[in-house]
């Protein structure tokens, strides 16, 4: 079982929108088996959530997101998590991560503008008991998201020119 759970989990994070019968097929197994499978990763937690992975570019409504580097002083007996609990909760807060390095948490966020982004980290993220500092990087462009290329390499490619 747990081999086809590997095989699926593969499949499904490749695209999330195959069907039973499709899995199955390519699995080798019946639909019912592959269901009771993904209804089995899902109540383990292994599967989060299904979503798009969308080229914020190509959309109507423009957003604007940054990558926040946050230094935490750890808090006794909680280390980072309290501070990184309460900076999910915020609904601009699209991923947390605990990092090694030169800062402690990763906060990757979006807005509607710039100002929208400030306010959140001005009156927000900076006023969290344990942040020593925070760094905000604004993303320009996205090339690559997921693993999925935005953009088709042909578009890309440079002529070669010989003299």
């Amino acid at each position: 079982m747990q081999e086809l759970k590997n095989q699926l989990i593969k499949l499904l994070s490749e695209n999330a929108r195959y069907t039973y019968d499709q899995l199955a097929a390519m699995v080798g197994a019946d639909a019912a088996t592959v269901e009771t499978a993904v209804k089995e990763l899902e109540k383990d937690g292994v599967i989060v959530k299904y979503s798009a992975i969308l080229n914020a570019e190509a959309l109507a409504e423009k957003k604007v997101n940054a990558l926040i580097e946050v230094k935490v002083a750890p808090q006794k007996l909680k280390g980072f998590d309290s501070c990184a609990e309460e900076i999910y909760h915020f609904k601009e807060v699209q991923s947390l991560y605990l990092m090694s390095g030169g800062f402690d948490l990763a906060v990757f966020v979006e807005g509607k503008d710039i100002t929208d982004i400030a306010k959140f980290v001005s009156e927000k993220l900076s006023v969290i008991d344990g942040i020593i500092s925070v760094q905000t990087h604004f993303i320009l462009k996205r090339y690559k998201i997921e693993g999925q290329v935005t953009k088709p390499d042909e578009d890309n490619r440079r002529q070669l020119i010989q003299a």
